[in-house]
């Protein structure tokens, strides 16, 4: 396919059916930054109340640097992946301290942030300043495979990169990004094409998974602090629909204090 006819193909699509969402409304990093992580492994309905909430709670760096993360977590309940929030906190910390809260230009410098990898900086770059940068996500594997590899099985990044930096709208990344990501999520609904990237991984499910057990686990100490013996008889005697171990309620624990998201003191476990 010839560039031109894709670029008209992508352009055209989204000016009939282009979507709106909160964050598409400000050039803010940070504010930008939040939705990125939220989006992670998480549906743009269900994200856009919580980013919603979470942005009136904590406006700026500063404030989400300063507030507990216990408030944090509580802010964050029901988006899942909880150390998304942790990254965040952490992220806003470091702006603050070491970057004096101004967001760096810099697609290299904003990897070093935590839980920041290649995508999501470069659509901080993108959608805040307009500086046309090189991304690639799941949206945006399922639009080029479905154009320029629809008999291919397996397609590599390094396959694809070229083309996005060939057809990569210097003068509006910003909006040229938008309208992949919306042909993208139109994609996802029908054949869903990203499926045929070699980079491809199914999410497994969440019901009876070790991440719900965390989840829970977690819920109940952000409820008030618990030792391990109250956690164990709270399973026990509550008759949850997702059944933990002692074993397994040992290692999450162990996990989550080695993560930062729990601490220990006295065999009481509780969030900062």
């Amino acid at each position: 396919m010839r560039i031109s006819t894709f670029k008209k193909s992508v352009w055209t699509y989204f000016k009939i059916y282009r979507r709106d969402f909160p964050w598409r409304h400000t050039r803010d990093p940070y504010k930008i930054l939040v939705s990125e992580v939220m989006l992670q492994q998480t549906q743009a309905v269900r994200v856009m109340p919580r980013y919603v909430s979470f942005i009136e709670k904590f406006p700026t760096t500063h404030a989400l640097a300063t507030a507990t993360l216990s408030e944090v977590l509580q802010e964050w309940q029901e988006l899942g992946y909880n150390r998304r929030a942790l990254y965040l906190k952490q992220t806003s910390v470091k702006i603050e301290k070491e970057f004096s809260g101004i967001f760096p230009k810099n697609f290299k410098i904003l990897q070093t942030l935590p839980g920041v990898g290649p995508a999501t900086a470069g659509d901080i770059l993108a959608f805040a300043w307009n500086i046309p940068v090189v991304v690639i996500e799941t949206n945006i594997r399922s639009v080029f495979i479905h154009f320029f590899f629809q008999d291919a099985k397996d397609v590599h990044d390094r396959e694809i990169l070229p083309l996005i930096e060939k057809t990569l709208d210097r003068e509006n990344s910003r909006e040229w990004y938008w309208a992949l990501f919306d042909y993208g999520a139109f994609l996802k609904e029908t054949h869903n094409p990203s499926r045929e990237s070699k980079h491809h991984m199914k999410q497994s499910p969440f019901k009876g998974s070790n991440r719900e057990k965390r989840s829970q686990i977690l819920k109940l100490i952000l409820e008030k602090p618990r030792t391990q013996k109250e956690l164990v008889k709270t399973f026990n005697d509550s008759g949850y629909s997702v059944g933990i171990s002692t074993q397994a309620i040992t290692k999450n624990l162990a996990d989550l204090a080695r993560e930062g998201m729990i601490r220990k003191k006295k065999n009481m476990f509780y969030v900062t």
